[in-house]
């Protein structure tokens, strides 16, 4: 009887591997813009320098004067238990507000009013840092 030798096989087939990468990269393209806030709006520009937004409830206010928090609309009366909920559900301590620019001064400032009177601390306005030419 003859004995039968067995050699290593030492080459590594990558092509699945590169399958499975470039799909994933296609889906993490397709899906990385619908990670914004679902509310279009034209935010001011200004030159301040912008720190990284941590976690937070977002709160965004509409050219059409319409108030969301996390992309849900709510209205100015029940705008705290709206955002009282959220930042339970989020277990978060900042809202992050984004207003578009044709929005009345007015409403802005109720708006951070109401939330500066429920005792949150950390709010931030979220603007589009200035192009320079």
């Amino acid at each position: 009887m003859r004995k039968r030798v067995y050699t290593a096989l030492y080459d590594i087939n990558v092509t699945n591997l590169v399958d499975v990468v470039l799909v994933l990269l296609i889906i993490f393209m397709i899906a990385a813009p619908m990670l914004q806030s679902g509310v279009e709006i034209n935010l001011p520009r200004t030159e301040a320098t912008q720190r990284d937004l941590g976690e937070g409830v977002v709160v965004s206010i509409s050219k059409a004067n319409k108030i969301f928090v996390d992309d849900k609309i709510t209205s100015l009366d029940k705008f705290e238990d709206r955002l009282s909920r959220a930042l339970l559900a989020k277990n978060a301590q900042s809202v992050y507000l984004r207003a578009d620019e044709a929005v009345p001064y007015g409403l802005v400032v109720k708006v951070v009013g109401l939330v500066k009177s429920m005792g949150i601390k950390d709010l931030g306005l979220v603007v589009e840092p200035e192009t320079k030419k």
